[in-house]
């Protein structure tokens, strides 16, 4: 038997973990056409720079829609795929997508906040979570990044921070990092090494 067979792989790369609508992009609410894709101010720097410095990018993604019926698997894929078309000209992308498919009323163990997608992703990639951060503009985010281990960073984009505040409020974690950008979140994760 060869040595250290059979002994676990212990996890050894770092991700910053990052929600989509709203984050990487404005939430449009049940986004099925590629072309109405934009990417918001400031995504395509802060995601050269964390690969730059070790980070894998990981996109875990919530997608009710297809469950509700107003869009497939087929959308979500081309989304992710113009997704990245649209980074690439900044040296930017998304190592990898991840997205739950079911209504929230389904209660499934892979939207978020629950950690299904991101365990999936630890495996898939050796993450160490204990050195990875997730960044979205939600309290899912936070609480699922809470319940794995991740630093946590909340972005309040412009227009939804009383919103985003008393959602914060409500639930039971509180954000690591608050930040009023994508950008500005991921240069104090960086910051923290």
């Amino acid at each position: 038997m060869p040595v250290g067979a059979g002994a676990p792989v212990v996890p050894t790369r770092r991700a910053v973990f990052v929600d989509r609508d709203g984050t990487l992009n404005p939430d449009l609410h049940y986004l099925k056409d590629p072309s109405r894709l934009e990417v918001n101010r400031g995504v395509g720097e802060a995601l050269r720079l964390a690969r730059a410095h070790g980070y894998l990018v990981i996109c875990v993604t919530n997608q009710s829609g297809i469950e509700r019926g107003y869009y497939t698997a087929d959308d979500v894929e081309r989304i992710h795929r113009r997704l990245n078309e649209l980074l690439a000209p900044e040296g930017a992308r998304v190592d990898a997508f991840y997205y739950c498919p079911h209504a929230p009323e389904r209660g499934c163990a892979c939207r978020k906040p629950g950690t299904q997608l991101f365990e999936d992703a630890g495996r898939d990639w050796g993450i160490d979570f204990a050195t990875s951060a997730v960044v979205g503009d939600r309290a899912l985010d936070v609480e699922a990044g809470r319940r794995i281990g991740l630093l946590t960073c909340l972005v309040r984009p412009r227009g939804h921070e009383a919103e985003i505040d008393r959602e914060i409020a409500a639930s039971t974690a509180a954000p690591d990092i608050r930040a009023d950008s994508f950008g500005a979140a991921v240069y104090r994760v960086l910051a923290r090494g």
